[in-house]
């Protein structure tokens, strides 16, 4: 559709109103600075501080056929000034540099403003990553592991609020006889 003739632009105007096209064009302007002043408002709650993560427990549960199964305690520090509130995470934890395990939660709740909460989540590991992480035992078992999480607290309708943390854990000693 082209743009209209000076003939139909001034019957438009003699009957007191806008052309078409001037009015969808007036039309597309309004939603693009409605557009931009939400993009806007969404980046105003957006958090100034990552989250800081660390693993504050690991303990087994029961896991099917070639999968073992743990319960991961994330303590969750939270440097920022304004509460978040979450429903839901998910996260992926690498240990001595490979992938070990994934999980997902609904939980639900709030970290505090310059503040911390623990969460637990149910992690699964893949009998492959087993395999690879005894593979990297092969030269004898280290002292330390290091761990690698990362992941994302579900915040609603604004998004997500990212995490991604490093750390190491003491390994066992070996019982010795």
């Amino acid at each position: 559709m082209g743009k209209p003739s000076d003939t139909a632009i001034i019957r438009e105007h003699a009957r007191g109103g806008a052309p078409r096209w001037c009015c969808a064009m007036i039309r597309r302007a309004a939603f693009l600075v409605f557009v931009i002043s939400a993009l806007s408002a969404c980046a105003g709650t957006g958090l100034r501080e990552p989250l800081r993560v660390s693993l504050a427990g690991l303990e087994s549960i029961p896991g099917e056929g070639l999968e073992a199964r743990f319960l991961a305690r994330i303590r969750v520090q939270n440097p920022n000034d304004v509460s978040i509130p979450y429903s839901g995470l998910s996260a992926e934890l690498d240990l001595n540099g490979r992938s070990f395990a994934s999980g997902v939660s609904d939980a639900t709740g709030e970290i505090p403003r310059f503040g911390e909460s623990v969460i637990e989540l149910p992690l699964t590991v893949p009998g492959t990553a087993i395999v690879r992480q005894l593979l990297g035992f092969v030269g004898g078992v280290p002292s330390k592991a290091t761990y690698h999480v990362k992941g994302f607290l579900n915040t609603g309708t604004f998004g997500r609020a990212p995490f991604d943390s490093t750390g190491e854990v003491e390994m066992p000693k070996p019982a010795s006889s």
